[in-house]
């Protein structure tokens, strides 16, 4: 065996690992909306990630992974779905199309997690299979291939290593548009999440699955570079928290749990787009910048629209400044190692990277959320997305799934082994022992 083929497994190996920690990101975004939310959609929540990720694969596997990085023209690929054909754009990776396949689902199927935070406890389950096919075989890929598969803002320099923009804001308008659509939650009771231990846990999780997300993404091991990219993450990231934890302080007083999560969150999302590009210093002024901007945008939103776990603050908001940093920030030995682009403002680039970053943003979130959008206002005037007074008032565990994630049985008078009539029909039940 020669070096060439030793190099190559390492790399097919080492992407994979990077998949599955990005994978793992599902069960991270589990604990953390369970946590955030209420306890009588936490089933519903918690199920959610099993049939949006199965969404996300046989969409993204028969179309989507096609138009993204398949042969074709520079707006969308006319081969590569079902994974046959060519995908001249990822050969500068040394490592197999399926793993190459399984590294970008991830990516989407991330994407798409984001966006249901704007569907959270009002949303029907039906809402989340179609709008998911839609938004993982047709809207993503657009943005996608225009940034990483030779389209217009690649061509142009757009920085983006890991998908600030093309991942996490366009997964946090999407998020904004349902919760423009679906409208607040109603107020019959506490809209406070039920266990912090879960929102802290899942956030720990994302976050040490986002070295997946962002030293994966160099998809080789040869260099060396990748835990360069993993230590710009991190310092950003702990940035981040402290941030968080300091305006939350000055604010209100209090080291608020959701605020200090969602400072790690927004770290990490700006971060992103500029882990391979930023000096160490520079990535901490990011994150620190970025969770600051997701407290008071958070603060901000909740006036006009009922985001329930800050999606588009954490994503959209994030996402923005992390790939708007770049066009300030970007160092120029670190944009000679990548290829991409030119150096920021502050090393004497002048305005142009941050030109093709500003035009990155703008065209991420016109297609992401005027696409959400329509779909989402079709199926709205079709099938409806919200589930009934009725339903959100007794939880999505019971209305949707016909059990309580934590086992809670209503008290009857009727006879053993049947529960009473929820929401217009008896589900019979074996009597627990007394």
């Amino acid at each position: 065996m020669n070096m060439e083929d030793i190099l190559y497994y390492m790399d097919t190996l080492y992407v994979l690992i990077a998949a599955l920690l990005v994978l793992t990101m599902q069960l991270g975004f589990g604990l953390l909306e369970t946590g955030t939310l209420r306890a009588k959609n936490a089933g519903h929540v918690a199920v959610k990630q099993i049939i949006s990720l199965s969404v996300a694969a046989l969409a993204f596997w028969a179309v989507g992974f096609g138009l993204s990085f398949g042969d074709g023209t520079t707006w969308f690929g006319t081969e590569g779905f079902f994974l046959s054909g060519s995908f001249t754009s990822l050969d500068w990776a040394n490592v197999s199309i399926d793993i190459k396949f399984l590294f970008q689902l991830s990516f989407v199927a991330v994407s798409l997690a984001i966006a249901w935070g704007g569907f959270a406890e009002r949303a029907k389950l039906s809402a989340y299979v179609l709008f998911g096919i839609f938004f993982v075989a047709i809207l993503y890929p657009i943005v996608a291939r225009s940034v990483w598969a030779g389209g217009m803002l690649g061509s142009m320099g757009m920085q983006d290593f890991a998908g600030s923009a093309v991942v996490h804001l366009q997964g946090g308008m999407a998020a904004l548009m349902a919760t423009i659509i679906l409208k607040p939650r109603r107020k019959t009771e506490s809209l406070a999440g039920h266990n912090h231990v879960l929102t802290v846990v899942g956030g720990l999780v994302l976050w040490l699955c986002w070295f997946g997300f962002n030293a994966g993404s160099t998809m080789s091991v040869a260099d060396g570079f990748f835990g360069y990219v993993a230590l710009t993450t991190m310092l950003a990231t702990a940035a981040g928290a402290l941030g968080a934890l300091a305006i939350v302080m000055l604010h209100r007083k209090t080291a608020d749990i959701p605020t200090i999560v969602n400072g790690v969150l927004g770290a990490l999302v700006a971060i992103t787009a500029a882990c391979a590009f930023v000096e160490p210093w520079a990535a901490v002024v990011i994150g620190a910048l970025a969770s600051i901007a997701t407290y008071g945008t958070s603060i901000l939103m909740a006036k006009y629209v009922d985001d329930p776990l800050c999606a588009f603050s954490v994503h959209g908001v994030a996402g923005i400044i992390g790939t708007l940093a770049l066009g300030f920030f970007a160092s120029p030995r670190l944009v000679e190692i990548t290829g991409i682009g030119s150096a920021g403002l502050f090393y004497g680039g002048g305005l142009t990277q941050l030109g093709v970053q500003t035009l990155g943003v703008l065209i991420a979130m016109v297609i992401a959320g005027g696409g959400s959008y329509a779909f989402l206002k079709l199926l709205d005037v079709t099938i409806g997305l919200r589930v009934t007074e009725e339903q959100e008032d007794v939880g999505l565990d019971i209305a949707e799934h016909g059990v309580s994630a934590y086992g809670e049985v209503e008290e009857t008078t009727e006879k053993p082994g049947h529960l009473p009539k929820i929401l217009g029909s008896s589900v019979s039940v074996m009597s627990p022992k007394k």
